[in-house]
């Protein structure tokens, strides 16, 4: 039987070293630290509601109640109602830092076009429109984050927007089979019809000469996101987002291994081991510039 998020309990992630979240959290703050991990923890029960194996029926109605938690979240602290310490603690991080909501409205828009996906085997056609669904999964994100880390120049939203669409491309690039075999092709129609590549294809992992071509393509599209974030990035604000910075040093390495060896993503989810994790990210938080 599928457990909403009030039964679910406080599951304390960041015990958990493997999550590449983990690491870009490490030198926050306290307050800061437990305000990300409770943003990070209802994104995460989100994402287990429409990526686990509930039915879709199932999940629709799971995620109605996501969505009803959230507006207790807004209404004032869901402590008082007897809710679990995930809820209670995102209550408190969105009334300290006035995190605005129209971010997490968009990100379980997202959980439910995932949903489509099943309902449908609907495809994304053009970039334009995977786009979108970036910016609800992933982009959204990235809005939270920089109202807790900090933030003064008004290109922050950009930067936030960009790399969250970054780091998204290259979660679709690590999870291509895995996520073929089970109806979802995130890549667009128009890639795959321009490279000769089959839904069939990436399902069975096929290597194929016309495959590692879209990639390529696909991952200098994810460079593309990685400058752009870094171009949006205002100086006054490299130390207090040095946060994100991790993040995205963490996933430029993930995306540089995917490039050097494209078979690598049939072989399992491509990681970085966690001492890499973790030289990744105490080098960018001594101010090393991980893109060179």
């Amino acid at each position: 039987m599928a457990v909403s998020i009030e039964a679910s309990g406080n599951r304390h992630f960041t015990n958990a070293l493997a999550t590449n979240f983990y690491y870009s959290f490490l030198f926050l703050p306290r307050e800061k630290r437990e305000a990300i991990e409770a943003v990070y923890a209802f994104a995460r029960r989100g994402d287990d509601l429409a990526d686990g194996a509930l039915s879709p029926q199932e999940a629709a109605r799971e995620i109605a109640l996501h969505r009803q938690a959230l507006d207790r979240c807004y209404a004032g602290d869901p402590s008082k109602s007897g809710v679990d310490g995930e809820l209670a603690a995102l209550a408190r991080a969105i009334r300290r830092f006035h995190i605005p909501r129209r971010p997490f409205d968009d990100l379980i828009l997202g959980l439910e076009m995932d949903l489509g996906m099943d309902r449908s085997a609907a495809t994304y056609r053009t970039f334009e429109e995977l786009q979108v669904y970036c910016h609800r999964v992933a982009g959204t994100i990235g809005l939270i984050s920089i109202e807790v880390f900090g933030y003064r120049s008004p290109t922050a939203s950009d930067y936030a927007l960009n790399l969250g669409t970054a780091l998204q491309l290259v979660n679709i690039l690590r999870d291509l089979q895995a996520d073929a075999r089970r109806g979802r092709v995130y890549l667009p129609q128009e890639d795959m019809d321009r490279f000769g590549v089959s839904a069939a294809d990436l399902a069975e992992g096929r290597t194929t000469s016309s495959f590692v071509e879209l990639l390529r393509f696909e991952c200098g599209r994810a460079r593309g996101f990685f400058d752009r974030a870094r171009a949006n990035l205002a100086a006054e604000d490299r130390r207090s987002l040095v946060a994100a910075e991790i993040m995205g040093a963490i996933y430029w390495r993930l995306l540089r291994r995917i490039e050097k060896c494209a078979h690598r993503v049939f072989r399992g989810r491509v990681h970085l081991s966690r001492p890499v994790k973790f030289w990744t990210a105490l080098s960018v938080y001594c101010g090393a510039e991980w893109q060179k």
